[in-house]
């Protein structure tokens, strides 16, 4: 961390920038993420279609195929449908928001002897997730249309003050 301070440093500014792009216009944020999501799946299962096919002796060869074509027909229904979508995935990350917020508890609890300074910083960023998890499904279905986009930029921007924060703790011992 004291070596890489200033990549850090960068990557927090970044994240808090686009979180609050994210915020002061979350639907937008939301579809926007949608169709990229819908591009990648299908992308990935085209791809994925076009080396098993041509890899058809290998091993595992129907298990490459399935897996193929459920990224074609994930990104075919995110992109044909970006608000139905947007609903299926405010669900997903509503689940992650769950998961990484009690992994960012665990990770600031074992670094809290490192960076004895500012691991309160990401030990706030896993309690943040929670809450932010708690809030969608408390507010269910009114927060399926704007959920996504807001909370990816609220947790953006937890996140990038999370790393700024650390990168700058780092910077200091570096240089001591």
């Amino acid at each position: 961390m004291h070596d890489h301070w200033r990549l850090f440093l960068i990557e927090g500014i970044v994240l808090g920038l686009l979180g609050l792009a994210a915020i002061l216009a979350p639907i937008f944020a939301g579809l926007a993420t949608t169709v990229f999501f819908g591009w990648l799946f299908l992308i990935a299962g085209v791809a994925g279609l076009i080396i098993t096919f041509k890899t058809r002796s290998a091993p595992g060869f129907i298990w490459s195929l399935l897996s193929a074509i459920v990224a074609v027909i994930a990104g075919a229904i995110l992109l044909w449908n970006p608000l139905a979508g947007l609903v299926i995935l405010t669900y997903v990350l509503t689940a992650f928001f769950i998961i990484d917020g009690l992994f960012m508890i665990a990770l600031a609890l074992r670094h809290r002897r490192e960076l004895s300074a500012k691991w309160e910083w990401m030990l706030v960023n896993g309690v943040i997730d929670l809450f932010l998890a708690g809030v969608v499904v408390c507010g269910l279905p009114g927060t399926l249309l704007w959920a996504f986009g807001l909370l990816v930029g609220i947790d953006m921007m937890f996140a990038g003050g999370a790393l700024t924060a650390m990168a700058l703790a780092a910077r200091k011992t570096a240089l001591k």
